[in-house]
């Protein structure tokens, strides 16, 4: 991808011929399925590598070597596989809540020859009964407001684990409306991390989120109750 090299350099993200072939292939592959499915309305070459490559990898540098990372609600795979393209470490697993999403990743996973990641068609809080407090990482980006992430994302990850969210830099009114959430479901706010991307004059907050105490058995909670009626 034109620029890539550079722009990783410039941020100080791992890079690596390999690593830019993982990323042209899988730009070539995202635009090809996008003809046939709604995976992204960012095509152009440079949006995609700034706005979703780049973005989903800046986080990087939160994220302990070997970690096993969850992607709640991964959607075309960001953060999770440009995460893994950076970072070959990483145990990964990804979880959609659409069948062909889940296809689409797999594929993806194939073709890049990525090992360690796997895709699962499932919804959060189905997710949770089986692999509750499981991981040592949770990222999400651009699932939910955050009083109703929280409740998705928090049960999943191991007391001592860290959740990374994903967010533009309008975050006031989130974090106090999640004050609750995060009081109940045993998390505690770590830093807040913002990043201004010059290239697209854009800034993208990380809200860090450490995990301090095992969330109540009872969330997340079903029927979808975090986003119709949030903690």
């Amino acid at each position: 991808m034109k620029n890539l090299k550079q722009i990783f350099e410039k941020y100080n993200i791992p890079y690596s011929q390999k690593i830019e072939e993982n990323f042209d292939k899988y730009f070539e592959f995202l635009i090809a399925e996008n003809n046939k499915m709604n995976l992204t309305a960012i095509t152009e070459e440079q949006d995609v590598l700034i706005k979703h490559f780049l973005d989903s990898v800046l986080a990087e540098k939160f994220i302990p070597k070997n970690a096993s990372v969850v992607d709640v609600g991964s959607g075309a795979g960001f953060p999770a596989i440009p995460l893994k393209i950076v970072r070959d470490d990483l145990n990964i697993t990804m979880i959609d809540s659409l069948l062909k999403r889940i296809n689409f990743l797999n594929e993806t996973t194939s073709l890049l020859g990525l090992k360690n990641a796997f895709a699962y068609h499932a919804r959060a809080e189905d997710f949770a009964k089986t692999k509750r407090e499981s991981f040592d990482i949770c990222v999400s980006r651009a699932v939910a407001p955050l009083n109703t992430l929280l409740e998705y994302v928090l049960p999943l990850i191991k007391v001592g684990g860290t959740a990374i969210i994903y967010k533009s830099s309008k975050l006031d009114e989130e974090l106090k409306t999640a004050k609750n959430a995060l009081n109940i479901l045993g998390g505690k706010i770590e830093k807040i991390d913002e990043f201004f991307i010059e290239e697209k004059q854009l800034y993208r907050n990380f809200l860090i989120i450490k995990k301090v105490s095992k969330t109540p058995q009872k969330y997340p909670r079903g029927k979808n109750q975090p986003r119709t009626s949030p903690l």
